[in-house]
């Protein structure tokens, strides 16, 4: 078959494939453009979940008479006119394809007025028409300062692409995702939302702390962690969700970039490892993050929809991310003791003055007690505020009583503390673990009475070489036969363990990974077995300064909200909420 150039309309379609792969794609082209246009109020119609019909209104600055059709022809755009603007470029859109490939697979009608009509005598609007890239001449039409862009019949004339859509409501649902997310990088911008008429979506220009609780709810909002930091000209802002409020959706995931929306593979790893100590495997943060730094740093020209990018140094930005949140996650509890479960403040309304919480009685001699007591004695004199209260308690407070072995009940300015020992005390011996490690200090605890174990002589063989390696980070192990090891020493942080039990699981992983791959990729792995069996075990009985050393021990441990796995530690049960138990003040 020769060799042929395309037609221009078959070019646009083929354009089209990759730019308009639903009606919510052409949305987003059209809001960018809007956006770009300096737009401050949107109004956006859909029929039939866009498929039928999307009328994107705006009052941005508007197209001249004599620039219409171009903005309906293919590479024809006002953003960039050379390399230098490609590589510096920091409007959404610049390609210059979208309008012309939606012209050519749907009927399009543009109506605009430019801003500075006024200043060079033109009184009207004007408008053109496009079906299946065919324009016409631009006719006279009314219309304030802006632009009105009407696609009807979204894949009219390519049959074949319209049956890949879903059903309508799927496709709305895309739709409305599209203007939420645009929505959540431009607070200082209106939209409005219709669907078949009926109005699904309207917000106000806002702050943006009030766009974000108005596009992702008031649940969202009461349950993150405000993160801002900056390296030189690199800047994240934003919220990131508590461990403890994560859930197995991943719907509410919002990264942009320079104001752009992007679903990026780097940053996704980023955060995923930075929730990796706090986070159960089955659950995904969700997070609402503002990235920026020069546009010459970053290639927004990767892919024509622009949803994916390149960074010039991705490593750099990885390490700036993942540092940065998890920094945040890291904070000890008294930094978050004055939220509750769900993440909303835990202090209760103003209330009559009460005792101050103290510690219940210790198995000490009454000299050593009465100087535990005496500075908590002087600071409940006069009875304090609930204020006060919280300034003077620590912020887990002191425990009252152990419940079924396995949980600690403990009383703070707040309210009731319930805390799950194993799941706290697993996460103090983890971070002690670590800290140790990167130390290279890693104490051992010889046993009085060395530990046999036996083993398979396979993996006598496979621990051999490891021996002096494994003496490094406490355990002193010996071969003592060819199916035999001698436990001679542990570390000292886990000295409590049974032996046989830890040295087996260490062992385990030792003949799956050796010790040098133990240490570098899966170092975390590793500590979180050894501090999972170093633990206090649930139905262990703890007496009284037992217990609060666990609270005093978590109060100064980074991430001692969430074990090991992810899972909670510790639980605030307010006194409003007592109260509301028990219907007092009704």
């Amino acid at each position: 078959m020769a060799i042929r150039v395309l037609p221009d309309v078959l070019i646009s379609q083929i354009a089209a494939g990759e730019v308009v792969e639903r009606p919510a794609a052409a949305l987003k082209e059209i809001l960018e453009n809007s956006l770009d246009a300096g737009a401050t109020d949107i109004r956006i119609e859909l029929e039939q979940g866009g498929v039928r019909r999307i009328r994107v209104s705006d009052n941005g600055v508007g197209i001249s008479r004599d620039e219409l059709a171009l903005a309906l022809t293919r590479h024809a755009t006002s953003k960039i006119a050379s390399l230098a603007d490609l590589e510096q470029v920091a409007s959404l859109g610049f390609r210059g394809e979208a309008l012309a490939s939606i012209a050519a697979i749907a009927r399009v009608q543009l109506t605009s007025r430019s801003a500075n009509a006024d200043h060079t005598g033109a009184e009207h609007a004007w408008t053109v028409q496009a079906e299946g890239g065919h324009l016409s001449a631009p006719a006279p039409a009314a219309r304030s300062s802006g632009t009105t862009i009407d696609i009807q019949d979204l894949f009219f004339n390519t049959p074949a692409r319209r049956k890949f859509l879903k059903t309508e409501a799927t496709e709305y649902a895309h739709c409305a995702e599209t203007v939420r997310r645009l929505a959540l990088a431009n607070p200082q911008v209106a939209f409005t939302l219709t669907h078949n008429g009926r109005v699904q979506l309207r917000l106000n220009a806002e702050q943006p702390d009030a766009r974000v609780r108005q596009v992702l709810g008031e649940a969202f909002e009461h349950n993150t962690i405000e993160v801002d930091a900056a390296a030189g000209a690199l800047r994240v802002s934003g919220w990131v969700i508590r461990p403890s409020a994560a859930t197995g959706a991943r719907d509410n995931q919002h990264v942009f970039v320079n104001g752009r929306y992007v679903r990026d593979k780097l940053i996704a790893h980023a955060l995923k490892e930075a929730y990796r100590d706090v986070l159960h495997h089955q659950l995904n943060p969700a997070y609402c993050l503002f990235i920026s730094l020069p546009p010459d740093l970053v290639d927004v020209n990767v892919h024509p929809a622009k949803t994916e990018i390149r960074f010039r140094d991705g490593r750099g930005v990885h390490q700036f991310l993942f540092h940065a949140v998890e920094r945040m996650l890291s904070a000890p509890v008294a930094a978050d003791a004055m939220r509750d479960p769900s993440g909303a403040s835990a202090a209760p309304a103003f209330r009559p003055a009460r005792e101050a919480p103290r510690q219940a009685p210790m198995p000490l001699q009454v000299n050593e007690a009465m100087a535990f007591y005496a500075p908590l004695a002087a600071a409940a004199e006069p009875p304090v505020t609930p204020a006060a209260a919280a300034h003077d308690a620590p912020p887990l407070g002191y425990a009252l009583a152990q419940l079924h072995g396995v949980y600690v009940l403990a009383q703070n300015a707040q309210g009731l503390v319930l805390v799950d020992m194993h799941a706290a005390h697993e996460r103090v011996v983890y971070e002690k673990l670590k800290t140790a490690l990167d130390a290279r200090a890693v104490p051992a605890q010889t046993l009085l009475i060395p530990v046999a174990l036996t083993v398979d002589a396979r993996d006598v063989a496979e621990i051999s070489p490891h021996l002096e390696a494994l003496a490094e980070i406490g355990f002193e192990l010996s071969l003592t036969s060819p199916t035999s090891v001698a436990v001679r020493s542990v570390p000292w942080l886990l000295k409590d363990a049974d032996p046989v039990e830890l040295t087996r699981a260490v062992l385990a992983e030792v003949i799956e990974f050796g010790v040098a791959r133990l240490l570098a990729e899966r170092r975390n792995e590793l500590l979180a077995t050894l501090a999972c069996h170093g633990a206090v075990r649930a139905n262990r009985r703890l007496t009284l300064p037992e217990m609060n050393a666990l609270l005093r021990e978590m109060e100064a441990t980074e991430r001692a909200g969430q074990c090991n796995h992810g899972r909670p530690t510790w639980f605030q049960v307010s006194l409003g909420e007592l109260d509301a138990m028990f219907m007092r003040g009704r």
